[in-house]
């Protein structure tokens, strides 16, 4: 006789909200522990379909490192849609600038690239300082292991 595969309901998903200071943390590191945790892989009832993940906020995107001359050197690029409207600008130059969106950009390319990516990304949220505007959601701090 087969054994069924349970499946967890919608109601009895209850996702956690974790706050992650991201001071002097690797770019890299950071967004695959927090691409992770919101997807839900580290729960015992991860379904790849289905949104099992928890909520994650991070503080201090401003101070998020990349090692060698990423610095100089690593280009983020967007474009307007229109001809010629393609802007590129350096990693030092985009964290000076708007440093919230290194980590969203980071993040999101390491999440499903459908709908079910677009959701889980809407439980992403990141601030340049160390405040931020969820506690009614008591959020509890997760520091990840760090290596020198």
């Amino acid at each position: 006789m087969m054994e069924k595969t349970v499946l967890p309901s919608v109601e009895s998903l209850e996702p956690k909200w974790y706050v992650i200071d991201a001071a002097d943390q690797r770019l890299g590191r950071l967004a695959s522990e927090v691409a992770q945790i919101l997807r839900g892989k580290r729960k015992p009832y991860f379904t790849p379909h289905m949104d099992t993940g928890d909520h994650v906020i991070i503080v201090n995107a401003e101070k998020v490192v990349v090692t060698g001359r990423k610095g100089a050197q690593k280009l983020y690029r967007r474009h307007s849609g229109r001809p010629g409207g393609m802007k590129t600008e350096t990693f030092n130059h985009l964290q000076a600038r708007i440093p919230e969106r290194i980590i969203e950009q980071a993040v999101k390319g390491m999440l499903p690239k459908n709908s079910l990516g677009r959701k889980l990304f809407t439980n992403l949220k990141v601030y340049a300082g160390p405040n931020h505007k969820q506690a009614a959601q008591q959020p509890e701090v997760l520091t990840l292991k760090t290596t020198p």
